[in-house]
């Protein structure tokens, strides 16, 4: 695998890996945040965590392996129809990889230079015919699903402990708020470390995520606080 190759692949684990810690991080806190504000027990709120933490790190690996499994299926049907139609019609073939190259801009004569010296070379013509038209390429096509699972569910298991940790080390009045704390700054982190990829401005960046990690743990403790009264059940004293 050349360099550019690892390197797409590597930006994919990251993409995987930022959006597994960020829904571990944001869902955990929602439920960790309801039912601390409906119940203010300790045990109540570290079951409620794990079970959540639990559900969403086999929900997302097994979201993940399947949707790639999927994708990966696809792919692999589609590079061999067009495998057999680079075998069988090769003349074919090159004539829609000079349209492909109009489309991209190229005069019709330095288009058909172009695919005719790339059809000389049938696998560097199908990789180049599969990537145009359905975005993807060999080597990607031949990645394993299992390794998105992996990353996706790590990275989701490792954000859920943030807002959890929080009700096992502390005195319950200051985990509840230890909890929220935690889940903003690690939000805030992940918020600046994706912009080495993104180019963005890392403050903005770590606002834009922290922001949506308040509101998820303000929201739930709203409602943790006003659904008790709302369903008729008696407030439990801290």
């Amino acid at each position: 695998m050349d360099d550019s190759n690892r390197g797409a692949k590597l930006l994919g684990d990251v993409r995987e890996a930022i959006f597994g810690a960020q829904d571990g991080l944001v869902s955990t806190l929602a439920v960790v945040s309801t039912v601390s504000g409906a119940t203010h027990d300790r045990y109540s709120v570290l079951i409620a965590g794990v079970a959540a933490g639990l559900a969403g790190i086999f929900s997302m690996a097994a979201g993940e392996y399947l949707s790639s499994k999927s994708q990966r299926e696809i792919s692999l049907a589609q590079i061999a129809s067009e495998r057999a139609n680079v075998a069988d019609r090769p003349a074919e073939a090159q004539l829609e990889l000079s349209r492909l190259f109009v489309e991209d801009g190229l005069p019709d004569d330095e288009a058909r230079i172009v695919a005719e010296v790339i059809g000389r070379h049938r696998e560097v013509m199908l990789n180049t015919k599969v990537l145009r038209q359905f975005g993807v390429s060999l080597e990607d096509a031949a990645g394993s699903p299992i390794q998105g699972a992996v990353v996706m569910g790590t990275a989701f298991a490792l954000g859920a402990l943030a807002p959890i940790l929080p009700y096992l080390l502390l005195p319950f009045g200051v985990a509840v708020y230890a909890s929220v704390a935690a889940t903003a700054g690690v939000l805030f982190v992940i918020g600046v470390a994706k912009t080495r990829w993104t180019r963005g401005n890392p403050i903005v960046s770590g606002i834009e995520i922290l922001v949506i990690g308040a509101v998820a743990g303000i929201v739930g403790f709203f409602f943790g606080n006003i659904l008790p009264a709302l369903l008729g059940v008696p407030a439990v004293a801290g």
